[in-house]
């Protein structure tokens, strides 16, 4: 099983080795997509959790009675085509090829499924026709 949550969390969590006690209490694999710590230490941690059924459960079970809040994730970055001039800056960036571009036609083109929300696609594109959106669709149960 593997998903993609958004764990927020307070300044006294920020503190504890709570990724640490994911992989080796539950077994866990964790891949941090991105994260944002404010000054105060509060802030957020996008991540993909990979492992059998009942140790992500467990796993978010664990993070809950910590007092983290985790909800789902949606997926991930949106491409305006009709915004994009074809440079193909993305696509030298894209550390997965989500984006990619065609050497013969010369076009981009977006694979969602290989993105993993890097941003680095965002930073570099003149026109800004790639957003990230980190929408949350529910609460993980």
């Amino acid at each position: 099983m593997k998903k993609k949550v958004v764990c927020y969390f307070s300044a006294a969590q920020s503190e504890q080795p709570i990724i640490y006690r994911l992989v080796k209490n539950y077994d866990l694999i964790v891949n941090i997509l991105k994260a944002n710590i404010n000054p105060a230490k509060e802030g957020f941690l996008v991540v993909e959790l990979e492992g059998s059924k009942n140790k992500y459960e467990e796993g978010i079970s664990f993070l809950k009675n910590l007092g983290v809040i985790v909800e789902a994730l949606s997926e991930t970055v949106i491409w305006h085509e009709d915004i994009c001039i074809q440079c193909g800056a993305c696509a030298s960036f894209c550390p997965t090829e989500a984006l990619s571009i065609d050497r013969e036609s010369m076009e981009v083109s977006f694979n969602d499924s290989k993105c993993v929300i890097c941003g680095m696609c965002v930073e570099c594109c003149p026109t800004r026709a790639i957003e990230l959106h980190f929408e949350v669709r529910e609460a993980v149960h």
